[in-house]
């Protein structure tokens, strides 16, 4: 089993406690988090949010690129219909030649209406524009010569994309899912897949089980490395500790609501706790909480289910966390043969 992070950073956060933190900080956090073992780190996009959160994955990214030597380097996810595809398909191909093929490109539709309300572009839109930006993603980073496009919303004429790609033909695309109808058309259409923290664990195995058999059933080898399952980490030794993430856990999920919702009109997500009990009980169903020996157990219920990539996002951002979580728990799930070293 693997493990990778989930989040992102801040400029500042007003004392609100959200899914990010200081710039430095995180850059900090993220490039022990690769010396400790960590696999990756998968940046979140937002914009609008009034508490700084990242809203260019991809530069941020590529700084850490420099700062890094092994880890793999992702977003989750870049909203596609609000972006030019031709401008990132060339800020992708820049990240995976300085990163040396460590880019993994997750990309979606996005489901923020104040954001689609700040780029006035109708949410109704969201799927078309969607669709014609992959397609010319794909073109894009994967062709050597020149080409044209002419689509519904953009046009581009005789041109090539540059840098070239290291990965080939392009970076691996990841798809954030929420619905066996999204983990269908992740597996039918080739991309790796990301599993929401919010989805409990047996819904998690039967995801994971339904990719790999229409993988399969493609005549394709199943890589677990092309599922990475998002899990809430709150390390806590003791009840009070477990309390208190109990509590960061539901102000974390009052405070994506209130940032996500369109400010003239907002209204409670249904998919997320509406009260701290809620919250509690959803928290103990999914997320990896408790003393280091109940968090193996849970990881380990996971990997009984086919789930071999796990990212983790710690919403208080505890280097201290990080590294009990290392010296505590990876352990129990590296090869033997590499433990005993």
């Amino acid at each position: 089993m693997r493990f990778g992070l989930f989040g992102g950073a801040t400029a500042h956060n007003n004392g609100r406690v959200s899914d990010s933190q200081h710039y430095k900080a995180f850059i900090d956090y993220v490039v022990e988090a690769e010396q400790l073992g960590f696999h990756s780190t998968f940046l979140v996009e937002h914009h609008f949010t009034g508490i700084g959160q990242v809203s260019a994955s991809i530069n941020l990214l590529t700084y850490l690129a420099a700062k890094t030597s092994r880890m793999r380097l992702g977003t989750a996810v870049v909203v596609l219909p609000w972006h030019n595809p031709v401008l990132l398909a060339e800020q992708a191909a820049t990240l995976d030649l300085l990163s040396d093929g460590r880019f993994d490109f997750g990309i979606g539709r996005g489901y923020r209406p104040n954001e689609f309300d700040g780029f006035q572009i109708p949410m109704t839109e969201a799927e078309e524009r969607y669709q014609e930006c992959v397609e010319i993603l794909k073109k894009a980073m994967s062709s050597s010569e020149r080409f044209s496009h002419k689509g519904k919303r953009w046009h581009f004429e005789d041109i090539v994309v540059e840098p070239p790609v290291v990965q080939k033909p392009h970076p691996p695309l990841w798809l954030a899912t929420f619905s066996e109808r999204a983990t269908r058309e992740a597996a039918e259409d080739g991309y790796n897949l990301l599993l929401d923290q919010r989805a409990d664990p047996d819904a998690v195995g039967a995801r994971v089980k339904l990719y790999r058999e229409i993988v399969e059933g493609k005549g394709q080898r199943f890589d677990p490395m092309s599922i990475g399952v998002a899990r809430a980490l709150c390390l806590a030794p003791t009840p009070q500790a477990r309390e208190a993430a109990h509590r960061a856990r539901f102000d974390f999920a009052q405070g994506v609501n209130n940032i996500g919702s369109n400010r003239m009109a907002p209204q409670m997500n249904p998919n997320r706790p509406q009260t701290l009990e809620d919250s509690k009980r959803l928290t103990e169903i999914n997320a990896l909480i408790g003393p280091p020996d109940e968090v193996i157990q849970r990881l380990k219920r996971l990997e009984a289910m086919g789930v071999e990539y796990v990212l983790m996002m710690d919403v208080t951002w505890s280097r201290d966390t990080l590294r009990l979580f290392a010296k505590e728990v990876m352990p129990e799930f590296k090869p033997k043969a590499m433990a005993a070293e």
